[in-house]
């Protein structure tokens, strides 16, 4: 098995593993923080536009979607992918089993797309920033909801938790997200930062 390929695997098999307790291990996060920015994030997007979400997961998003979204939900793990087809969401928002640095649709099929908390897990974001770059139309946006590695003193120790999260939970504390959105070619135009910079929202344009 290739090395990218395993790795993918490995990934799988960790996000399936923890599907049965994310929402729940989650919620006092999304009380405090991610809802509202989940939310604020949601109004980035076009209105009435083809949409894409990349890394589903449990379909945390489904609740901040407009009644008139439509397009497709892709996410890796397939248990992930069980809870969120069990949530309401758009009759016209389409759940695919898929990796971010694959993705089965074709050039500019969309409008805009958008992940939250993915790209710290995802095996290459060179590789999944040029596939959104390819099937977002040109001018089209990528907003992103991220956790990276914060500027200072604090970053060595994000550098620290990476060397558990990584091998743990497929999670990289330490990814500076908005940097390699820009170096892969997408056009970073802002990034509101919170918690001292810990978590972003980065709004790019294709």
């Amino acid at each position: 098995m290739k090395e990218g390929a395993q790795a993918t695997s490995q990934s799988r098999v960790v996000y399936d593993r923890l599907a049965a307790h994310y929402d729940r291990a989650m919620r006092p996060l999304e009380g405090w923080l991610l809802a509202r920015l989940r939310a604020k994030l949601m109004t980035e997007l076009p209105m009435g536009g083809r949409i894409l979400e990349v890394g589903a997961g449990t379909g945390a998003n489904f609740a901040y979607y407009s009644d008139e979204a439509r397009g497709a939900a892709s996410e890796l793990s397939r248990e992930m992918l069980k809870r969120a087809r069990e949530k309401k969401r758009p009759t016209q928002v389409h759940l695919v089993c898929n990796k971010a640095e694959q993705l089965p649709f074709a050039d500019a099929s969309f409008d805009a797309a958008f992940a939250t908390l993915v790209f710290c897990s995802v095996v290459s974001p060179t590789q999944a920033f040029a596939e959104l770059r390819r099937v977002v139309r040109p001018g089209g946006r990528v907003v992103l909801l991220e956790h990276v590695r914060p500027e200072g003193l604090l970053g060595k120790v994000f550098d620290a938790l990476s060397l558990v999260t990584v091998p743990l939970f497929d999670d990289h504390f330490n990814r500076q997200t908005a940097r390699e959105a820009q170096r892969a070619g997408l056009q970073v135009e802002r990034v509101d930062k919170h918690l001292r910079g810990i978590v972003q929202l980065i709004v790019c344009r294709v």
